[in-house]
């Protein structure tokens, strides 16, 4: 299984909990406006990000990224960065 993959699917699994009801998280879903995240549970997804990932990701990460997959991309980018 590719890296990405695994990246993808672990941020769905954290993604889970911050949606109402058992929405499907897919990876071309817009973060703001499909999944209903709001500023304070992004902070709350990045603490657990940066947990899960044992990274440090900068806030303008947030800004930068609007879908699902284009978060795992910037998640994978930092996660092979600390290697």
């Amino acid at each position: 299984m590719k890296a990405e993959k695994v990246v993808l699917e672990r941020i769905v699994e954290i993604l889970q909990p911050f949606v109402s009801g058992k929405m499907e998280i897919t990876p071309g879903m817009d973060i703001e406006s499909d999944l209903a995240i709001d500023s304070l549970k992004s902070m709350e997804i990045l603490a657990s990000l940066e947990d899960v990932f044992d990274i440090s990701i900068p806030l303008n990460v947030l800004s930068e990224v609007r879908t699902v997959e284009e978060l795992a991309v910037q998640i994978q980018k930092l996660v092979e960065a600390e290697k």
